[in-house]
């Protein structure tokens, strides 16, 4: 059966109706689902491994048939776990239906079908009785139902429910215990992910300075966490100002509640500074002795950083504090976890509980605007201050003093620039109320609110008396847009260049003038991991696993990229950067599809995982703005450098593995083609000599 599903279009700016398989969703869920993650996290699965065999044998020891309880079980990989460790029966739980159906089918490839019960329910649903979906409450708890919060997918919740309805008192469960662990921390970088910082701006008549509004300082910012591989932020690229401190923990064995709290701990600065962000990870103990233990900690705080375990699923979280306050080293501070069922918070307090009377504040929620209208990387990118100057020495060259400019970029500071550089006249699209909102106050909290007209509508209805009856002489992009996913999502710029061309007057001048779509052949460190098979884990066939994300992947992603923030990521460069297609802003978008179809070089040694794409923008014939690969690998054991406010394209090679000859002799072919109808990009890359 098809299904209509209406999706706006990120690079067009139209809405579409699209016929999709009633399955589609499914598909896209497995598709971009950690399922192989997980089951390549060697790590975890010997820990739970070893967990779950020592819970079965105390059980045992006791006298007792182990029966097991298996909330969100995936393949059924631990269910069949505690079967080999001697399990009597499992129970497990599944809600995801797709996933469901493919556990039932591992389970009898594996021969577990008399000992394993799928259950196609949410937990909260299960009944316990002869009649019900479980005879008798389980004595073995076995979950895997964390993030990298720990409690952002429910767990609390759930393991609250369980342990009234489900299991029985003094239960073993795996993971026996959780713990969460902070640290203080002074970072300029981090703290440009949550703030406004001052830009500069060098004019003819002295250095102007754009300041933030009083609102945005205040702001608390978003209350979500940001997560991140925190293994590859540089360690000098922040202050430590605490030891890791262990905030809070569950104990998974006993009744779990879910109710809101706190908790606070009691520790002397270690450096003076001031407080900005808190880096958080946790623990899980498989066992109540603590001998088992799988933790997320990053490399400066692991017990052994040789032994560090990537994975994808579990990273680890940046919070920042609601404001940044002084610290001195030595003074006495109590830094406070707050949590409800779903979201952990922290602030920073002077006294302790007990002297504050438990007054502590609440949930952050932004108030500014800002951290509804800029995601992370986008404050990152805004305080760039090297990429600001950049944009700057190319309005100069385009700027006249009679200039008339229109900008046309989601919550853009170029009207600012264009206006402190000598603009007669300058008009801003905001197109979304947020973004309205938010560049009334920056106008307002740096007196520009009479100088810089706002335009609040989609820039395809604009009309000559927006612009005041003037034509346009210089239209602006950086291009960015908040609807962007994939590096090209911000041609939109292209199609609103084109639906304000009669806007536009004699010899007006576009800027970015082009943009360029590049490749590079790579060989991931790690990423990999994320779309390889994984065939056999742990002794037990999954192959209908590998199976399932292959056929939602032919579905409909086998031929699209993904986006990924590959600073995250390294990975090696096995070519040159290529330059792909060139789209020209000062023409319109044309009516016919651009294409291009080649071959790329592989003049380095190592394993091609795929390709990754990004666009450059030429601002002016000598300046290129690259959202992508900034540094090349200068030999085999250079990791690519790649800017870090924009996620890249990342297409994953579907055939296995190859070891690139040394001769530099093995190429990779590729067709990828534009098509302005829809704005979409399709490609395909084949590793040639049977790869």
């Amino acid at each position: 059966m098809k299904v209509f599903c209406g999706r706006a279009n990120p690079t067009t700016g139209s809405v579409e109706w699209l016929e999709e398989d009633e399955h589609y969703d499914y598909h896209q869920e497995i598709a971009r689902s950690s399922y192989a993650d997980m089951l390549h996290d060697k790590d975890r699965n010997i820990k739970y491994y070893q967990g779950i065999w020592a819970a079965v044998s105390r059980m045992k020891a006791r006298g007792q048939k182990a029966l097991v309880l298996d909330i969100g079980t995936g393949t059924g990989l631990l269910s069949m776990m505690a079967v080999m460790a001697g399990a009597d029966f499992c129970y497990a739980i599944e809600v995801f239906k797709p996933m469901a159906d493919a556990a039932v089918k591992i389970v009898e490839k594996n021969g577990f079908s008399d000992k394993i019960k799928i259950i196609n329910k949410h937990s909260t649903e299960v009944t316990v009785g002869p009649d019900g979906d479980m005879p008798c409450r389980a004595n073995i708890l076995i979950t895997e139902l964390f993030d990298t919060e720990l409690i952002g997918e429910g767990a609390l919740p759930s393991y609250e429910h369980a342990h009234r309805h489900l299991v029985q008192e003094n239960c073993e469960a795996v993971p026996h215990r959780a713990t969460v662990y902070a640290q203080l921390v002074e970072s300029r970088r981090m703290w440009s992910w949550n703030r406004l910082f001052p830009v500069h701006v060098q004019t003819i008549h002295g250095e102007q300075v754009i300041v933030p509004p009083l609102e945005l300082e205040r702001c608390p910012g978003a209350p979500s966490v940001y997560d991140i591989q925190l293994n590859q932020v540089s360690s000098t690229d922040f202050t430590v100002l605490s030891d890791v401190l262990p905030m809070f923990s569950v104990d998974f064995s006993k009744q779990v509640s879910s109710s809101a709290a706190c908790h606070s701990r009691q520790f002397e600065p270690l450096a003076s500074g001031r407080a900005q962000v808190v880096l958080s990870w946790w623990d899980i103990e498989m066992d109540p002795e603590g001998k088992i233990k799988c933790t997320m900690a990053p490399f400066w705080a692991h017990s052994d950083p040789e032994e560090l375990q990537w994975r994808d699923h579990w990273m680890q979280c940046v919070y920042f504090l609601p404001q940044e306050e002084p610290v001195v080293q030595g003074s006495s501070l109590c830094l406070v976890a707050h949590h409800d069922d779903y979201c952990v918070w922290y602030s920073l307090q002077r006294t302790s509980a007990e002297k504050n009377g438990g007054v502590y504040p609440a949930r952050p929620v932004c108030d500014c605007q800002a951290h509804l209208l800029w995601n992370r990387p986008r404050f990152g990118e805004i305080n760039d201050q090297d990429r600001t100057d950049q944009y700057v020495q190319a309005l100069r060259t385009m700027l006249k003093p009679d200039s008339v400019c229109l900008c046309v970029s989601d919550g853009s500071l170029l009207s600012l620039l264009a206006h402190h550089l000598g603009a007669e006249q300058v008009f801003t699209i905001e197109s979304s109320t947020a973004s309205h909102r938010l560049m009334k106050k920056i106008f307002k909290a740096n007196h520009l609110e009479d100088k810089i007209n706002i335009i609040e509508k989609r820039p395809e209805l604009l009309t000559s008396a927006d612009l005041e009856g003037k034509k346009v002489s210089l239209l602006l992009g950086e291009p960015f847009f908040t609807t962007s996913l994939l590096p090209w999502h911000n041609l939109y710029f292209w199609y609103v260049r084109t639906a304000v061309d009669q806007h536009l007057g004699p010899g007006a001048v576009v800027m970015p003038q082009a943009a360029s779509l590049y490749a590079v052949v790579v060989e991931f460190r790690d990423l990999w991991r994320i779309r390889s098979p994984c065939g056999d884990c742990e002794g037990f066939d999954v192959h209908i696993m590998d199976d399932m994300i292959k056929r939602a992947l032919d579905f409909r992603e086998s031929k699209e990229a993904e986006p990924h923030p590959l600073w995250e990521y390294p990975c090696r460069s096995l070519s040159e950067p290529q330059h792909i297609l060139t789209f020209d802003f000062q023409q319109l978008v044309p009516p016919h599809p651009l294409r291009a179809e080649g071959s790329i070089n592989l003049r380095r040694p190592g394993k091609s995982h795929g390709a990754v794409l990004w666009m450059e923008y030429h601002l002016t014939p000598d300046s290129t703005v690259s959202t992508g690969l900034l540094k090349p690998a200068e030999d085999k054991g250079d990791y690519c450098c790649w800017n870090p406010h924009c996620k890249q394209a990342v297409y994953f090679f579907t055939t296995p593995d190859c070891r690139a000859s040394l001769s530099g002799s093995r190429t990779v072919s590729y067709t990828v083609e534009f098509h302005p109808h829809t704005g979409d990009i399709t490609m395909d890359f084949t590793l040639a000599d049977g790869c």
